[in-house]
């Protein structure tokens, strides 16, 4: 993927970089003269990516960072213009996950994942603004989701959490027309083939999976480059999306009814959960890539 639409020395934040989307629009934004920084928790599988990116041709950072943390958001950005002199743009793409009913998911984790997908959102956001506003110019693509406009069993906190995401990126696009050169863009993915699954909490016992269809991280990476060189209000990627929205709003009774379900069949698989709490409270590099092991159909395509 040629990133064309970014300048070829642009500095790029980028958060999430360890796995799943963060870790592909790290390799896709590589190539000479472009500087990185990559942020998650995982030293280990930071320092995999950044030998990739320095492969292809860029310079790369690495910084240890937990987006729930402010302290930690800080030093991100301390880092980088420390590093490099500025920073021209910030890709977001964190995301903590967790399956179960709302009354079964332990309270530890389900603030956790809100305190990841939509408190992270916050705290990077505004620390990105405030370095783009001293410029005057600065790009920030943020990650929303198809279940940021629906509502879905078994997955509350992140449901909850990208609800909160929506609105306060459509709250800070509306601030941001006064600082013409900030664009910000809201990237909204349907099923997507990363190891989010697989690294979810999960106390049903059953292993989730993406519902078809799924489309592989690349082409939401595409999404995400386009952003970055013409900021959209909101991107949505994925061809059942709009059905389900459709679905959700106009026909509110009859999807209620079916979505638990359509659930169980398209959601969770027979697979059973390796480890219940996943990666929400802490990381695992041993699982962390760019794709998951899931195929166009939502099926497995390795065991």
């Amino acid at each position: 993927m040629a990133p064309s639409a970014v300048p070829r020395d642009a500095v790029v934040v980028v958060t999430g970089a360890s796995s799943g989307l963060g870790r592909a629009t790290a390799l896709a934004l590589a190539s000479p003269g472009r500087r990185l920084v990559l942020a998650a928790r995982s030293e280990a599988s930071l320092h995999d990516v950044a030998a990739e990116c320095v492969g292809r041709g860029a310079q790369a950072e690495v910084v240890v960072c937990d987006v729930g943390r402010t302290d930690d958001v800080e030093h991100l950005f301390d880092v980088a213009v420390a590093g490099f002199g500025r920073v021209d743009a910030v890709v977001h793409a964190p995301a903590a996950v967790a399956y179960g009913r709302f009354d079964e998911i332990p309270a530890e984790i389900f603030d956790a994942v809100i305190t990841t997908n939509l408190l992270g959102t916050a705290y990077v956001a505004r620390v990105a603004l405030r370095h783009f506003r001293g410029r005057g110019e600065g790009k920030l693509v943020l990650f929303g989701s198809l279940l940021g406009k629906i509502a879905v069993p078994y997955m509350s906190p992140y449901v909850t959490s990208k609800w909160g995401v929506h609105a306060l990126v459509r709250m800070l696009q509306i601030e941001a027309r006064e600082t013409p050169g900030i664009g910000i863009s809201l990237i909204s993915p349907g099923s997507v083939n990363t190891p989010a699954y697989s690294q979810a909490a999960n106390v049903t016992g059953r292993e989730g999976r993406p519902p078809p269809p799924v489309d592989p991280p690349e082409k939401i990476v595409r999404a995400v480059i386009a952003a970055l060189g013409r900021p959209r209000r909101e991107v949505s990627v994925g061809l059942a999306n709009p059905l389900a929205v459709i679905g959700f709003r106009v026909m509110p009774a009859v999807y209620d009814r079916i979505v638990a379900p359509l659930m169980r069949i398209g959601g969770l698989s027979r697979r059973p959960v390796g480890r219940p709490e996943g990666t929400v409270l802490h990381p695992h590099p041993e699982g962390n890539a760019v794709h998951g092991s899931w195929n166009f159909l939502g099926r497995r395509t390795e065991h």
